[in-house]
């Protein structure tokens, strides 16, 4: 239901703040434990947030596996892509790492979606929850003292302002987050100097299940196979050329492509709309505050490198749901967010290490690198427990996995 923002002071268990893909798959989760759950969104009702546009997002096989358990994945009507093999190279360097699925008993790695028909199947999803109420079109305003183990939470439409409070505030609000900002939490940035243009791209071979990445020193390039024949297309630039590479022309913009991946999908043919997007590494100082805690992008915002990061927030969500669960009292505790902390550790502290070191070290073009770059190439092809190490990464196995991610149904 739309909450009518004139009431006073609704208190709920939870209080999202965000309605974009991690926000909106944690309400999807608190629902099954029976909790009362209020999401603050910015989008009015009918609309979808703007992140669920024209990216294409990889899915882990553990997020799969999450979001069938949670009943998205049947929701979805457009056809998804699946990964089958992966191909990565850098420009310059010897050597490539190609991972075959069949190799470890998997049909698949993941699969590619179009974050606008995921956001449908979100949507559809949530209309169906009983026990959520939703604040929209809606904005937060701050943070008020905590009484009686309840947050006040300040939010205003055009109606005016208001209070609703929770007994845990969830920041699901992304990387520029205002609830971090209002908890006084501080974040490690980093501007990699990149800028990333995504689009849809048709190539002379269809689609058959290989993923491909081509590492340079102003980022990645990768095509991603899509559901509908199309190719999912990523496109890394020196953030002093996106102006210019915005302005090229379609044909012009496909030999620019063109030439960075070389022909392993044969001649690039069409390109559709392009969106930029620079590359900004922000990494939240702490994941908890009293009765608050930070998922999602909120709590860090990694380099797109190894599309980790809506598969990282995924299971920020989860981990909180199962900390709320398995605790069966206040679902902000300290106890609760302590716990929620603690297991987010390696899997938070790998990805981060992993997608940072990966994004400087194939984008630093010094000499003395390309060596080394090549016989990590070469070794990653050649040697199985390094591959099992970068398969089980890619496919979200690491540190404390949420037992929905493990496709256990909870």
């Amino acid at each position: 239901m739309t909450q009518d923002l004139r009431s006073d002071s609704p208190a709920h268990d939870v209080v999202i703040v965000g309605g974009g893909l991690v926000g909106a798959s944690l309400a999807i989760a608190l629902d099954v434990l029976g909790l009362d759950v209020g999401m603050v969104e910015a989008a009015p009702t009918g609309a979808l947030p703007p992140v669920f546009d024209q990216r294409n997002l990889s899915f882990a096989e553990a997020t799969l596996h999450a979001l069938e358990a949670l009943g998205v994945l049947a929701l979805m009507r457009a056809p998804t892509g699946s990964i089958r093999r992966i191909h990565i190279s850098r420009a310059g360097d010897f050597g490539r790492i190609q991972l075959q699925a069949s190799a470890y008993g998997r049909s698949e790695f993941g699969r590619v979606v179009v974050a606008r028909d995921f956001g449908e199947a979100l949507e559809a999803r949530l209309q169906q929850l009983k026990q959520l109420t939703r604040y929209r079109p809606a904005r937060f305003l701050g943070v008020g003292p905590i009484d009686a183990g309840l947050r006040s939470v300040r939010i205003a439409d055009a109606a005016g302002e208001r209070e609703v409070r929770a007994k845990l505030l969830v920041a699901a609000d992304g990387n520029r987050s205002e609830v971090r900002r209002a908890l006084a939490i501080g974040t490690q940035d980093h501007d990699y100097g990149q800028t990333l243009f995504v689009a849809r791209l048709r190539a002379r071979r269809a689609p058959d299940g290989s993923a491909f990445e081509r590492l340079t020193e102003t980022g990645p390039t990768a095509l991603l196979p899509r559901g509908d024949g199309y190719y999912g297309m990523v496109h890394g630039v020196a953030s002093a050329d996106a102006d210019a590479v915005a302005a090229l022309p379609d044909a012009a913009f496909l030999a620019r492509v063109q030439a960075v991946f070389g022909w392993r999908a044969g001649r690039l043919l069409e390109v559709g709309p392009r969106s930029a997007y620079p590359i900004q590494r922000c990494v939240a100082d702490a994941l908890v505050a009293p009765r608050a805690v930070l998922v999602g992008n909120a709590a860090q915002a990694i380099h797109p490198l190894g599309a980790q990061g809506f598969n990282l927030g995924l299971r920020d969500a989860l981990t909180l749901a199962e900390c709320i669960a398995d605790a069966q009292q206040d679902p902000g505790d300290e106890s609760v967010l302590r716990r929620y902390a603690l297991r987010r550790t390696e899997d938070r502290t790998r990805t981060l290490a992993f997608s940072d070191g990966l994004a400087k070290f194939t984008s630093n073009d010094a000499a003395w690198l390309r060596p080394l770059r090549s016989a990590g190439l070469l070794a990653g092809d050649a040697i199985g427990g390094l591959q099992g190490w970068l398969v089980g990464g890619a496919m979200g196995y690491r540190g404390d996995v949420p037992a929905l991610c493990r496709g256990k149904v909870a």
